[in-house]
């Protein structure tokens, strides 16, 4: 019922694309474990080893923090319809900030909108693949609007006056550097 490949192939390149949800995993070596679940249009296969998921602005910003302490993270997704299936990728990634020169290489292949905070470049080490049979059956009615439409209310100082006061530090205290200042300088992250 599982198997375990070092690449992706075609068939799971396929399922990725279309699923409408992904859960993002990390964990830096002290502290809590991060799972989050991740829906939109912000992830894609660039080749069998390589996927790029762009990061929207959120309550926190827990995988930023991880990656830089230990960048390993597992990426999953489920099938709620269809046959059942689970797929699992096991990686590490790099970080791109607005600031940073692959932004604009990524932002050609996922085009950021109102509230990006990141790119994650994810390498792959491992992809598994595992029955599902106990994930129920689920109909999609929709996306929601509800994060575009905060992000596009707050306006781009209303975001970057919001990463500084919610998404410069993990839960357990790590800097995320969401802020070029921080990158620059990370005494200069407030506690």
């Amino acid at each position: 019922m599982t198997d375990d490949f070092s690449t992706l192939d075609s068939k799971q390149i396929d399922f990725i694309a279309r699923q409408k949800i992904f859960f993002v995993a990390t964990a830096a070596r002290d502290g809590h474990i991060n799972l989050s679940p991740k829906g939109h249009d912000t992830l894609r296969v660039i080749d069998d080893r390589t996927l790029l998921w762009l990061n929207l602005t959120g309550s926190a910003n827990e995988t930023a923090a991880h990656l830089i302490d230990s960048n390993r993270l597992t990426l999953m997704w489920c099938s709620f319809e269809g046959p059942p299936k689970i797929l699992r990728v096991y990686g590490s990634a790099t970080t791109i900030h607005p600031r940073d020169e692959a932004w604009h290489r990524c932002a050609e292949i996922i085009e950021p909108v109102e509230g990006a905070r990141q790119y994650f470049e994810v390498s792959v080490d491992l992809v598994h693949t595992s029955c599902g049979y106990a994930v129920p059956i689920l109909d999609f009615v929709g996306p929601r609007d509800v994060l575009t439409k905060w992000t596009e209310n707050m306006g781009k100082e209303g975001i970057q006056e919001y990463w500084g006061e919610s998404n410069q530090r993990s839960l357990d205290g790590l800097p995320t550097h969401v802020l070029s200042e921080q990158a620059d300088n990370p005494s200069a992250i407030p506690e």
